[in-house]
């Protein structure tokens, strides 16, 4: 536990030193997301390889660097891509950069992922804000000695999704025209897909939508005290439900929705 909290404070002195400014949010990019990160004013880019303690992604999509700077007047972190459990990666490295974050005083996190749909309402390039998550995994970042530092043993996951900052995010999405959706967004380790008779069996027990992110980084966010709100782009429709699944679908469903996602952000970071 030492060790880990030993490279928490290296990163962020790091990073400190770089960009002197104290954060208010962390924003963490999903697959193809990368486009964002052209918004930020003034950025201080910083490579994962760079940064202590900091794992480059090893999946198309992903990026690979921190990008430092101001969006709508607040100072961010913008994590350009994000390391996966399917990797052969750590908990301890997954939630590393979002533990960094909280360290350097941001209070705020949004995540956003790309996701299968399995609710059938849903359609490909739709956003879902996500209210609740379902964690099959059997994976925990908290599992071990807890760290009081970084908060208590036992972290209450009631509210793991903030509700003022999904009313933000509404009406946010209504300043650009349109609504968004909401559901459970349930997280398996991949990387394979997941079969048709899975995602009737996700669907059955409450699930809107499915990836392969974004559940660990929410635990160590809520455990150190950080408000949350998540983001999936509904990528494609889920197993069983349409065509044949590929990374490359998702990407480019990704690409198309990138600006609306900028604008939805920035537009979130405004009235924050």
């Amino acid at each position: 536990m030492r060790e880990n909290a030993t490279k928490r404070e290296q990163a962020a002195a790091y990073i400190r030193a770089r960009f002197g400014e104290r954060p208010q949010a962390a924003i963490v990019l999903g697959s193809g997301e990368t486009a964002f990160a052209d918004r930020v004013e003034q950025p201080v880019r910083m490579p994962y390889a760079e940064i202590p303690g900091f794992v480059p992604p090893g999946v198309a999509g992903h990026g690979g660097e921190l990008v430092c700077g101001r969006i709508a007047g607040k100072a961010v972190l913008v994590f350009v891509g994000r390391t996966h459990f399917y990797e052969g990666r750590s908990m301890e490295q997954i939630v590393h950069p979002i533990r960094t974050a909280a360290a350097l005083g941001a209070k705020q996190a949004l995540f956003l992922n790309a996701a299968g749909g399995i609710c059938p309402d849903f359609r490909p390039g739709d956003l879902m804000l996500i209210e609740d998550h379902i964690n099959l995994t059997g994976q925990n970042p908290l599992i071990g000695e807890n760290d009081d530092d970084l908060g208590p043993r036992f972290p209450d996951m009631s509210a793991a999704y903030s509700r003022r900052m999904m009313a933000v995010a509404d009406v946010a999405a209504a300043k650009e025209g349109f609504a968004l959706q909401r559901g459970v967004y349930l997280w398996t380790t991949g990387p394979s897909y997941e079969t048709p008779a899975e995602i009737r069996f996700f669907r059955t027990i409450g699930a809107d939508a499915v990836g392969m992110s974004t559940v660990p980084e929410v635990i160590a966010a809520r455990h150190a005290g950080m408000e949350v709100l998540g983001l999936s782009l509904i990528t494609n429709r889920a197993a069983g439900m349409g065509n044949k699944l590929s990374h490359e679908e998702v990407l480019e469903a990704a690409a198309q929705g990138s600006a609306r996602i900028g604008a939805l952000i920035e537009n979130i970071l405004s009235l924050l």
